[in-house]
């Protein structure tokens, strides 16, 4: 497959970010708040690459909310170019990306060289993260439950007020993707 037609096809950062309805603010404010971890070295390392990368998400998508704000610093460090492409108007690439081969989970982090061949592939969530929502929705009533609507909005807030202030969630983040591109 040829990724650099979806590199090509991508939207700037800035330009997604202006276009937000959602998540804009605590996508703002975990960039603003989030500091690099001093691995300079790795990080050099990795910039020796000269990778690209090509994010598939939605503004909807709380996940993204936590996850790209630290991608765009580790990106920023290693000038590595970052494009946006929506989840649901480019399913055909999506599809070749599905976590656990059935679920369009966002956000894909596709990272690529020069020539537009996959280097590695990150998403949609941190293994520390994933932990945390998997104990949050297995706590949930069962769906057919009375209560189940009102309670998995809950859960859902929980998990979006976590990663809105959850500094450990951002460093689990940071090393998870530093890890993938080692």
């Amino acid at each position: 497959m040829d990724l650099n037609k979806w590199y090509n096809k991508g939207i700037p950062v800035e330009e997604y970010i202006r276009s937000m309805e959602k998540h804009k603010e605590q996508l703002l404010h975990v960039y603003n708040h989030f500091k690099l971890p001093d691995k300079r070295q790795t990080l050099k390392e990795i910039e020796e690459k000269k990778l690209r990368v090509i994010v598939l998400t939605e503004d909807w998508c709380g996940d993204a909310m936590l996850n790209l704000p630290i991608l765009l610093h580790i990106a920023k460090e290693i000038n590595m170019d970052v494009r946006i492409l929506y989840r649901d108007d480019n399913l055909e690439l999506m599809d070749q990306y599905l976590t656990n081969g059935k679920s369009r989970s966002i956000p894909i982090f596709i990272f690529i060289d020069e020539d537009g061949n996959e280097v590695a592939k990150w998403g949609p969530r941190a293994e520390a993260v994933q932990q945390f929502v998997d104990e949050t929705l297995t706590a949930l009533p069962p769906k057919d439950a009375a209560n189940y609507e009102q309670e998995f909005k809950k859960a859902i807030q929980l998990m979006t007020t976590s990663y809105h202030q959850n500094k450990q969630f951002w460093s689990d983040v940071f090393d998870s993707i530093i890890a993938t591109l080692k």
